[in-house]
């Protein structure tokens, strides 16, 4: 079963347990990771589950979309590597993602 580390502002650390096929977003909320709010499910509708993926770990998932790249322009605290949770789909090859959460959504 694939790992992901969410990393809260703070420093506090989350490795939990990752179904492949679910978003990291899904993920996160079925583990219950503080700073994952998901308030739209998981339709790329809001930036409640906006993370900062780890740059060693940015060439191996799929490019930003045109709607989340819209709904990252109007969230606090992005980074060059700001993502939304939900567009990203776990699968092996993404085991050990490390993803950062913002301070906006505590």
């Amino acid at each position: 079963m694939p790992k992901i580390l969410f990393i809260e502002h703070n420093g506090k650390q989350h490795l939990i347990d990752a179904e492949a096929g679910k978003s990291v977003m899904q993920n996160a909320l079925d583990n219950l990771v503080p700073g994952i709010v998901g308030e739209c499910g998981g339709a790329c509708s809001c930036a409640t589950c906006h993370g900062y993926i780890d740059p060693a770990w940015a060439q191996k998932i799929p490019a930003k979309g045109e709607n989340e790249e819209m709904l990252l322009d109007g969230a606090m605290h992005t980074e060059p590597n700001s993502r939304l949770t939900c567009q990203i789909m776990m699968d092996a090859e993404l085991d050990g993602l490390v993803v950062r959460l913002p301070i906006s959504q505590y």
